[in-house]
């Protein structure tokens, strides 16, 4: 059967001070109204049944995902006591589905992702459920076209065509089919230099993708994996999916989870297999407007503009003589007014407000740190 997991687990330190500990960015209405986690949930309608999906989050933000997705009762919310990287997240995922159901194959999304059109995404994702279908020890993976030389995300080097993908022409609007697109994956390349980056652009989305973070396989097949390449993770995600079910998943879980290898699932799992002649990796393009929305100046990308390139995300805002700014505000009554000012993030919440520049966006988890330390807590 067909499943699918949203890791819902981050902390999105750098979209403070919105984002805090207690309501973290999945959770926060940004988008019309409605939250990164609600829309994410809703772009699986007419792929995987409602009853099949999953979330994976930190066990203290149980009762605001439940209350965010009614739909979601509590056997299909997997709460991690503390957080081990996405390895033993997705790990997890793998060990319950398949102790419930031997044969379940699933779909890995993350909270974090806004992609249009829909449609075709729901088309690329199951056409990584027929390959996985066609091809059960296959690991699939989704690749992005990149728009600029990103040193944030991860890279796929893509190599020939996948064994079993179909072959076809190009579609009416010039994009290739899901099925002809699925290509070998021969590295994953974490998080390059710029120097580097740029080079990928270059030689161009035929050879490099953007690695998604969104992958479909069997349970058992990745459990299989992470034995070969992890096998300390392996054992101790067995002990707690056995229990899971068991009035003994919480001492399980927490005298466990702990002391499992902190390690992402690329690290640990697809980087080595892509490299291992036993293991096949295949990646599908996903020519989708895909954005990771993992700072303010991703953020601004999501909201409406002014004549002035700013990016408006507050109930009232007053900007004279300022252009290239992002203004945003949870608090709907409060004026937000900007005077003479190029380029700058400026956020406004109820007992923060911050002021930075775009270029400096990534130092806001910096911030978020520094204002813990120096203030208990209050802030964050």
């Amino acid at each position: 059967m067909r499943y699918a997991v949203i890791m819902a687990g981050g902390s999105g330190t750098r979209l403070w001070p919105m984002s805090r500990r207690v309501l973290p960015k999945q959770l926060i209405p940004f988008l019309d109204g409605q939250s990164l986690l609600r829309v994410a949930f809703d772009r699986l309608d007419g792929l995987v049944d409602p009853a099949q999906r999953y979330v994976c989050a930190g066990r203290p933000h149980r009762e605001a995902i439940l209350a965010t997705l009614p739909e979601l009762d509590d056997r299909r919310f997997l709460g991690e006591p503390i957080g081990r990287d996405t390895l033993n997240a997705v790990g997890l995922t793998a060990a319950v589905l398949a102790a419930r159901d031997p044969e379940a194959v699933f779909a890995v999304f993350t909270a974090d992702h806004v992609i249009e059109p829909v449609e075709r995404f729901r088309e690329i994702v199951a056409a990584g459920f027929d390959l996985v279908d066609r091809h059960p020890n296959t690991l699939v993976t989704f690749g992005i076209t990149p728009s600029y030389p990103a040193t944030a995300y991860g890279y796929l080097q893509l190599g020939p065509a996948y064994e079993g993908a179909t072959a076809g022409g190009a579609t009416d609007d010039g994009a290739a089919p899901p099925a002809a697109a699925a290509r070998v994956v021969e590295l994953f390349r974490e998080k390059p230099p710029r120097e580097q980056a740029e080079q990928y652009l270059r030689e161009g989305s035929n050879r490099y993708v953007w690695n998604s973070g969104m992958f479909v396989w069997r349970a058992a097949a990745l459990l299989e994996c992470i034995g070969r390449y992890e096998p300390a993770a392996r054992a101790g995600l067995n002990a707690i999916a056995a229990a899971w079910d068991t009035p003994d998943r919480v001492t399980t879980l927490e005298r466990v989870f702990p002391a499992l290898p902190k390690i992402s699932i690329d690290r640990a799992v697809m980087e080595r297999a892509a490299g291992d002649p036993a293991i096949g990796v295949a990646a599908i393009a996903m020519p989708v407007q895909w954005l990771d929305v993992g700072s303010w100046p991703a953020f601004a990308a999501t909201c409406p503009r002014d004549g002035e390139n700013n990016a408006l995300s507050a109930g009232r805002t007053l900007l004279l003589d300022t252009a290239d700014c992002l203004v945003a505000s949870n608090q709907p009554d409060h004026l937000v007014a900007v005077v003479g000012c190029q380029n700058l993030v400026v956020v406004h919440t109820a007992d923060a407000t911050l002021v930075c520049s775009m270029e400096m966006a990534e130092r806001i988890k910096d911030v978020q740190q520094a204002a813990h330390d120096r203030f208990d807590g209050q802030h964050t």
